[in-house]
């Protein structure tokens, strides 16, 4: 089987600073580095170290051809990604010592994604594949459409947050993962909580409080494991594209969930996004 990917690519700029800066404040940062990123971009490359066959759909400007070539190298198939006369996403993000995080995002080419590149992509696409969509690109709610026409099971992170995207594409979804304050921004908007969406999988992360997941049999909470974080930036959407690699390999939804917590965990321990994303040799090899 496959995962199909219509996400984001982003330049992240990483900024150290003391403490996250108040309304008016200004900081200098101890450090700057840049890394490949984006939530699409992550999911990518965590299902892909996670042995799935990845396809990545996306767009990026001219200055992000080094994007393309670094999602390859890290083993995604890379060829509907379409590259545009705009500027490549980006991302800045501030991370204070404690490894907390704040950022500031600029859509770019991940606004812009050409219907066209979704359809190609989906030409190919075999039923039973995963379809993952986010809220950092367009196509959102087509894609999701034209997945369950295709027999596709659709996955979807709810992030950044929008509760009218989420209605829309809600009747289509086999799998829904948010993190805890978008889970109360959804029951808020729709008076629905996880157990009484129409989904047949929903994961709530709760941080160093570990992740429920919500399926036939009723809720079962996963505790998280306890590390030393020092940038909790990607960690959510390492566990997303964790799990979505175990489902896609055949493993039970509770086995899946207990390997992509090691992989979160171990990524918080990590300055960077898709770059410093662990493989499944060091998950698998993380606490025996």
């Amino acid at each position: 089987m496959a995962i199909w990917n219509l996400g984001s690519i982003n330049a992240d700029f990483v900024y150290s600073v003391p403490h996250i800066p108040a309304p008016g404040e200004t900081l200098s940062s101890t450090k700057r580095q840049v890394f490949l990123g984006g939530k699409g971009t992550n999911m990518s490359v965590a299902a892909a170290r996670a042995a799935a066959c990845v396809h990545h759909i996306g767009a990026v400007g001219e200055d992000g051809r080094w994007a393309v070539q670094r999602l390859l190298e890290y083993g995604v198939d890379t060829r509907n990604i379409a590259v545009l006369e705009t500027e490549t996403a980006q991302a800045i993000i501030m991370v204070d010592p404690q490894g907390e995080n704040a950022i500031i995002l600029h859509p770019g080419a991940n606004a812009e994604i050409p219907q066209v590149t979704l359809q190609a992509a989906m030409a190919e696409a075999e039923t039973g594949d995963w379809l993952v969509i986010q809220n950092e690109t367009n196509l959102q709610r087509t894609a999701a459409e034209m997945g369950k026409r295709l027999g596709l099971q659709i996955a979807y992170a709810a992030a950044p947050f929008d509760a009218e995207r989420v209605q829309a594409v809600l009747p289509h979804l086999d799998f829904l993962i948010l993190n805890a304050v978008e889970a109360a921004q959804l029951e808020a908007a729709t008076g629905w909580g996880p157990s009484d969406l129409p989904v047949r999988d929903v994961i709530v992360t709760r941080g160093s409080d570990g992740a429920d997941w919500y399926g036939i049999s009723g809720k079962e909470h996963f505790s998280a494991i306890t590390v030393d974080p020092v940038d909790t930036t990607g960690a959510g959407d390492t566990f997303t594209g964790y799990v979505l690699a175990g489902l896609d390999r055949g493993m039970p939804m509770a086995q899946a969930i207990g390997q992509a917590t090691k992989a979160g965990a171990l990524m918080v321990t990590r300055h960077g996004t898709a770059d410093v994303i662990p493989d499944l040799s060091e998950v698998q090899a993380f606490l025996q």
